[in-house]
């Protein structure tokens, strides 16, 4: 064996792979509608995992600052314990600390009502 027939035994294998003269990897194979395909996909599954839970939280935010009455017991984003005196549209009086000291918070503001009331259907 001459050094051009082993060079010949070498090249021969890689050439006879199958795959196509523009080098044909998986996208070419899926063609224009996989690939639509795919991305439909990717997108699909990033609503379902991001877009949507996050948008029921909201939701549920929503509802909770909504159904403030006075009386509730309620703690600010800011971590502020009162007691709900009065209702605006977009804020709240509350009442906090032993001193009975009075402050306007913004509706937005309250993270949890303490209160528990039983749902009127």
């Amino acid at each position: 064996m001459n050094f051009m027939s082993i060079l010949n035994l070498m090249v021969a294998p890689a050439t006879s792979t199958g795959t196509d003269a523009s080098g044909g990897g998986f996208m070419s194979k899926l063609g224009i509608w996989g690939i639509v395909i795919y991305m439909v996909v990717i997108f699909g599954a990033m609503y379902f995992i991001m877009i949507r839970p996050q948008k029921k939280r909201q939701k549920k935010e929503q509802e909770l600052r909504e159904n403030i009455q006075v009386g509730d017991e309620i703690v600010t984003i800011g971590g502020i314990y009162g007691k709900v005196m009065a209702l605006k549209d977009d804020s709240l009086i509350i009442e906090t600390g032993p001193d009975r000291d009075k402050m306007r918070v913004a509706r937005w503001s309250v993270q949890q009502n303490l209160t528990i009331h039983d749902e009127q259907k």
